[in-house]
């Protein structure tokens, strides 16, 4: 895909996407059988296609709950400010807690975030991330399950954005400036 000033080039299909997806929600599945509820928190706004997709593989009862954290703005590069723009609307204390995020680069947004719901005191939480970059992590965060590990390109596609642009993707592709 072109725009005026980069273009786009697939690195990850949909095919491949949706097979990964199927594959993490049946070690999810196994991780927290016997749940009363799993909790989902989707770390808005990359994660939104990506949780969608795995809520609906998951075999589980679920609740689904979103919170928005910034590190990027419009930008390329991680700001390392992370600011959180839309807390949880329920509780999580003593409850089964899975972290939906779509992308851990230098680790400060889910590192910041993990901690920030740790002190609600869940009863477990774990976290997953639907690409890993752990060439550019700057804080020891690691996702508990990982999508795909990509090396360090800017990406966009399947809810991932470049300026809130390119979230519609059916795939992730990276971004190449002309």
């Amino acid at each position: 895909m072109k725009h005026d000033e980069y273009v786009i080039d697939k690195i990850i299909s949909a095919k491949a996407i949706a097979a990964r997806v199927e594959a993490l929600a049946r070690e999810i599945e196994r991780a927290f059988a016997g749940t009363d509820k799993l909790i989902v928190i989707g770390l808005l706004r990359g994660s939104f296609v990506f949780i969608a997709d795995l809520v609906r593989e998951l075999d589980l009862p679920v609740e689904v709950d979103f919170l928005e954290a910034s590190s990027y703005g419009d930008g390329m590069e991680s700001s390392r400010e992370v600011r959180i723009l839309k807390d949880l609307r329920g509780e999580i204390a003593g409850r089964d807690v899975l972290v939906v995020e779509d992308l851990v680069d230098t680790g400060f947004t889910l590192s910041h975030v993990t901690r920030l719901l740790a002190s609600r005191e869940p009863r477990r939480m774990e976290t997953i991330c639907l690409l890993d970059k752990p060439t550019r992590r700057e804080v020891d965060v690691q996702a508990t399950w990982i999508g795909f590990e990509i090396p360090d390109e800017f990406v966009v596609g399947y809810g991932i954005d470049y300026a809130q642009r390119n979230r519609n993707l059916p795939y992730i592709g990276k971004v190449r400036k002309l």
